[in-house]
């Protein structure tokens, strides 16, 4: 065992997708499988965490990870359960979205090493915003209205994945915080988050058409 381990959340219900996009094949490979293999490009160990419901009906095995867990209601909730089977040597957690199965090896190197700059304790990888953005309102019974047009110069689509120091990581979860990505707890510790530049090809699998495009970047 390492110092440096990966969580692979893949504990999601795909609802917007429609089925469990986690276990999709992908170019002859599950997804979940591809997304552990991913984080080999520096991970000593990898957690998998995926649907409890999974679990109990064998749907879900390890994937190739060391170890896998059941998740939680939240994604949130899940890495819980993943940083719960870190083992005490780590120093270094990247966590990494299953949905993602395409990120290269450049991604986790990069976030890892941006880990070695003084004062910071978090890195993501990110693109930026190239279309105008809104902020929107729907009145009640009608259309949604913009209120507010954006600086997108000072915008980022942000992926997965995403390294932490693992006693700040852990510190971010205390109380069961909620968030859409980790950084985002890290962040209201009031402590500092990296950026390096993200992966046009690595995309969220979030409807059956990305899985489509998918498989045609997988195989070229």
């Amino acid at each position: 065992m390492g110092r440096i381990w990966g969580i692979v959340v893949a504990g999601g219900s795909a609802t917007r997708f429609g089925e469990a996009k986690q276990f999709f094949s992908l170019a002859g490979q599950p997804v979940a499988a591809r997304a552990v293999a991913a984080c080999r490009a520096v991970c000593d160990s990898v957690v998998l965490v995926v649907p409890s419901d999974a679990i109990a009906t064998g749907v879900a095995d390890d994937h190739g990870a060391d170890v896998s867990v059941p998740g939680g209601p939240t994604r949130a909730a899940s890495v819980r359960a993943g940083l719960r089977a870190v083992g005490p040597e780590a120093e270094i957690v990247v966590v990494h979205d299953a949905a993602r199965p395409l990120a290269g090896p450049q991604l986790f190197k990069a976030v890892v090493a941006a880990l070695e700059a003084d004062g910071v304790v978090g890195a993501i990888c990110a693109l930026p915003v190239t279309d105008t953005v809104k902020r929107v309102v729907r009145a009640r019974g009608g259309d949604p209205s913009v209120v507010e047009t954006l600086d997108r110069s000072e915008l980022v689509a942000v992926q997965t994945p995403q390294a932490f120091s693992v006693d700040v990581l852990r510190r971010a979860h205390e109380g069961e915080p909620d968030a859409t990505d980790d950084a985002a707890l890290v962040e209201a510790l009031g402590l500092t988050v990296s950026v390096v530049p993200g992966d046009p090809d690595n995309l969220k699998l979030t409807t059956p058409a990305d899985l489509a495009r998918a498989e045609l970047l997988a195989v070229r």
